[in-house]
């Protein structure tokens, strides 16, 4: 499966973040080392993480 990854667009040019792919599920891989494991989420606790993060 070949899926479109970006990153936030607050990220800075240094290559230490991590890159999203949304979907019915949302993968999480390290920018650096984006042969190695992809995580991934199912998009309500995607959904859920982020909301929780903005409401800090």
């Amino acid at each position: 499966m070949n899926r479109e990854f970006h990153t936030s667009s607050y990220s800075h040019s240094g290559g230490e973040c991590v890159e999203v792919s949304e979907g019915a599920k949302t993968l999480v891989r390290d920018t650096r080392n984006r042969e190695h494991a992809t995580l991934a989420f199912p998009a309500a606790e995607w959904r859920a993480l982020l909301a929780d993060i903005d409401s800090l």
